[in-house]
Parts: C-alpha cells; structure tokens; sequence
C-alpha cells in the first residue's frame, strides 16, 4: 500500500506539472491547441475518477501536500466532467469537515463547479472577463457578503485577488 501511495502521489504530481505547462492551450486562438488542453483535462479527470474510486479525496495525509494539491487542480480543471468535479467537491467537503483539506481550496472548487453549472458562484474566484481593463467575476449569489465569506475561508479580498489578473 504505501508504494501504491508514492507512486499515487508521484503520478498526481506529474499530472498537475502537465496541467501547468498546457494551460496556456485552454484560451488559444488554434482550436488543435484547445483541443490538445481539453483532451489532457479530460484525461486527467478520467484518472482522477479512478483514484476517487480506490482512495477516496487523495489529501495531504495520504498523498502529501503536493500531490493533494495537484488532485484538486486536477478537478478544478475538469470543466466538461461535471459529474467528476462534483464528486470531488463532495469528498473534497468530507475531508475539509475533517480538517484533512483546506477550505480555501474547497472554496474555489465550489465556485467552479457552480459556474460550470450555470449557477452564481459563491466566492467571486472565477472571472468570466475583463472590461476596460478590470477583471469581472462571473455572477455570485451574495456580492455585498463576498470579501466577508471570502475571508472565512481564508482567501484575500476581491480587489486585491482581481489585482493579480490586472497585473498578469
């Protein structure tokens, strides 16, 4: 078991470094590279079903902080395969319940996973653009509260989150 649980966490961290170095595809004007990024996201949400389905959320106690990390990368990036983000959005709520995962990371995984549901998200994490040079966030359910409940799980104010976008 605990080399099924190195190698685990080596492949979930091979994962996320491949997420990484294909991102930059996700937003391409060449639809073959939309295509390659789609493919390798969907790729790794298949894999990741499998790992849900042998181990349960793969936290930082079973995995380390890395590759539990990465799992959660892994299922943020999984937008076509809602069924796998929710999955991971459950166990992932188990394990935070726990104190086995951070809320922070939970936070944005349900943001995601109500924006790809069509649904205002929660935590103001997802942007849906950029007007006139500032960053918008798709529609959230309680704009006044956002830095209020952003802050209980530990993710700095809107403005200065949006701050880093504007940068980049």
């Amino acid at each position: 078991m605990a080399h099924d649980v190195a190698a685990l966490a080596v492949e979930l961290t091979d994962m996320a470094a491949a997420d990484h170095r294909s991102s930059i595809r996700a937003n391409s004007d060449d639809p073959a590279e939309q295509l390659a990024w789609r493919r390798l996201t969907a790729r790794h949400g298949d894999r990741l079903g499998e790992i849900m389905d042998e181990y349960g959320w793969p936290t930082a106690d079973l995995v380390g902080e890395e590759a539990a990390r990465a799992a959660w990368l892994i299922a943020q990036h999984a937008d076509r395969q809602l069924d796998i983000q929710r999955r991971a959005l459950r166990l992932m709520e188990q394990a935070v319940s726990a104190g086995s995962a951070g809320p922070r990371e939970l936070a944005f995984l349900r943001d995601r996973t109500l924006v790809n549901e069509g649904r205002k998200q929660v935590y103001g994490t997802q942007i849906a653009g950029v007007k006139d040079g500032t960053p918008l966030p798709w529609p959230c359910g309680d704009p006044e509260r956002m830095d209020e409940l952003r802050a209980e799980v530990g993710i700095e104010p809107f403005d200065e989150y949006v701050a880093k976008f504007a940068m980049a």
